[in-house]
Order: structure tokens, then sequence, then C-alpha cells
């Protein structure tokens, strides 16, 4: 039986949801496995496993890992209360970001986040204006770190920040190229964002006025239109918050990359404990850390699912040996991925089922 037109979701909504079915995890997960399948059989060494001494220093870098990466989840989860300035709780924010994680889990990563993150907000009686707000200070927080991190590590390493020198020996490479266009392309988007936000909102405005009027848009021409509408507000209310607002958003969003990263290393030591920990090579993982992101962050396959473990080893070989780093990414994506598809499955629904319920009984109480 279907829910009352009063409860339902309008066709926009309904495939935001579809995005973050639950069903979605399939696709990830077959794709994660066998192309984990494929590197084991080609590439393990049975002797070099042999080697590895599972003892209790290893296992307690191995939650410290997982501590490290639960940290991130926290302050993500403790930039969004900034951002809604305690409107929402602790236990509300763990929740939404879980279903974010989810979302960029089962979709082509930075494909579509941003209109689940936007949809989210709305169901939690978040105004469109605030909702717009949040979404692009958001989308700018996380891309500022990234525009003025790797021209920083590349001024202090050079391009070693980004692979070993056997592996740029004839130059940047495929990746590399694909690096520096990921680069220039969140610069523009980032700084396009930043000046719309606190400098010149009704230049953003008259920009997608203007784009809504384009024919093949015809469909989205009134979203457009309220989003533009959106920015201006939002502008104005993001500008007249304190710089403590502001201080700790940035602070909460480098803090949570640099754990994120921190988490591959953490791996690293518990499978070689000869590892160098200078802080030269921290601050090389940081950067290989940030480069396997960027790159995978725009793979055609869900959450990077496939891609992300078969150029692990080339990013850490310095550090790990071929037949191991099987292992190491595999251990990666448990500690950092699969999590998030089961906790989708498990919070999604009971999720979608408060709103609705919230719905009726809105409903409900509007009829009496």
């Amino acid at each position: 039986m279907s829910e009352p037109s009063s409860t339902s979701f309008d066709s926009q909504q309904e495939k935001v949801l579809d995005s973050i079915r639950p069903t979605k995890i399939i696709l990830p997960i077959i794709i994660g496995l066998a192309v984990i399948y494929f590197l084991v059989k080609s590439q393990l060494n049975l002797e070099e496993l042999h080697n590895i001494s599972w003892s209790s220093r290893a296992f307690l870098w191995l939650l410290v890992a997982v501590v490290v990466y639960f940290g991130r989840h926290l302050l993500y989860s403790y930039r969004l209360r900034i951002l809604s300035e305690g409107d929402f709780s602790w236990v509300k924010t763990i929740e939404l970001v879980t279903i974010l994680e989810f979302a960029s889990a089962v979709s082509p990563t930075n494909f579509g986040g941003s209109a689940v993150a936007f949809f989210l907000l709305i169901q939690e009686n978040i105004s469109a204006a605030r909702a717009t707000a949040i979404v692009i200070y958001t989308i700018i927080a996380d891309t500022l770190f990234f525009v003025f991190s790797f021209p920083i590590i590349y001024l202090l390493l050079g391009r070693n920040f980004f692979l070993p020198p056997e592996e740029l020996s004839t130059g940047w490479g495929g990746m590399g190229i694909t690096l520096i266009i990921v680069w220039f392309v969140m610069t523009a988007y980032g700084l396009l964002l930043l000046y719309g936000l606190f400098a010149q909102p009704k230049h953003i405005k008259r920009f997608l006025m203007w784009v809504s009027k384009w024919p093949f848009l015809k469909k989205s021409k009134h979203r457009i239109e309220k989003a533009a509408e959106d920015i201006e507000v939002s502008s104005l209310h993001i500008r007249n918050m304190s710089w403590t607002f502001h201080t700790k958003l940035f602070i909460a969003t480098l803090i949570a990359w640099i754990l994120r990263f921190f988490t591959v290393t953490a791996i690293l030591l518990a499978l070689n404990p000869e590892m160098a920990q200078s802080l030269y090579d921290h601050v090389i993982l940081l950067g290989r850390g940030e480069s396997l992101y960027a790159i995978t962050a725009y793979s055609p396959t869900p959450g990077g699912s496939g891609v992300a473990e078969v150029i692990f080893g080339q990013f850490y070989s310095e550090y790990i040996s071929p037949g191991i780093a099987v292992i190491a990414a595999l251990l990666w994506r448990v500690i950092t991925y699969y999590p998030y598809l089961i906790l989708g499955v498990i919070i999604i629904p009971n999720w979608i089922r408060k709103i609705i319920n919230r719905r009726r009984l809105n409903s409900l109480e509007h009829d009496s």
C-alpha cells in the first residue's frame, strides 16, 4: 500500500532516495571483492605473509587505525553541529554523517553527494537557505584543504609526495596528470563557491539565473532558480557568523582529513614494524593519502571500489612490499569503507521510517 500523498516524497526526492537505497551496496561489494580476489591470486606472497608478526604491537596499530578513523567521523559530526548552530544533537549528526558516507560509498564519489546532503537536511526541518549554506560551506572547507595543502606539500617534498621516484622517472605519468587536472577542477569550483558565498553572491545568483534559461535544463529551471535565491540568503547568514565559528569549522576539517590519511599510516606500521617513521616520512604518507583520495574521488566506480585497491600498492611501495600491500589495501577498505555499507543498511531504513512517520503526524495535526 502506498503512503498518503502528504507523506510521500516528490519525484526529485525519490531520485535522491534511490541513490541511497540499501540494495546499492551489492555493486561496490562485488567490484571490491573481485579486485581483492584478483590481487590476492596474482600478487600475494605467502612467504611474506608468514613473515608478518601478528603481535600485540600489530593489533595495537590496527586498533589505532580504527580509533583514528572513528575520530574523523566524530569531527565531521562536530562540524555539522557547528554548521547547524547546535540544532542537531551529537546522535543526529553522527547518524546523518553515516548516511552521507554511505551515499559516497555506493555512488561515484563527488557525484550526487551534495544533493544527498541537501535532501537530508531538508528532511530534518532545516530551511532551504540554511541547508544550502551548510552544503556549500562544507564543500568550500573540504576543497580549500586540498587546494592549499597540495602546493605546500609539493614545495616541501617535490613530486615524491605523489608517487615513489621510480614511478615518476619519466615524468608525472597518467595518474600524475589526473591529479593535476583534479587539483585545477577543485580550485576552480572551490574559488567560485568561495567568491559566491563571501564576496559577491549577486553575481553567482545572476549566473545561475542565466544558466536556468538554457534549453536542456528546462526541467531543472525551478530548482536552479531556487538555489540562486538561497545562495544570496545563505551568504548573508554565513558572513554574519563570528570568527570563532569559522575557525572551529576549519580546524575540525583540517584534523578530520589528517586523521583520514593517518589511518593508512597506522595500518602500514601494523604490517611493517621496521617502516621509517621520521617526520619526513609522515608528510610523504600524508601527501600519498591525499593523492590517492583525489584520484579515486573521480573514479566511475561506486566509492572508487576496485580502483582504490588496485593502485594502493603503487602509492606506498616504499613502505610495504607488493605482496603485503594486498593485505594492507584490504584492511584499509575494511576499516574505512565496508563499515559504512553495513551501517547504511541498518540506519537508512530506520531514518526513512522516522521521516515518513513525522510527515504523517504533521499531516494529521494539520487536518485536525
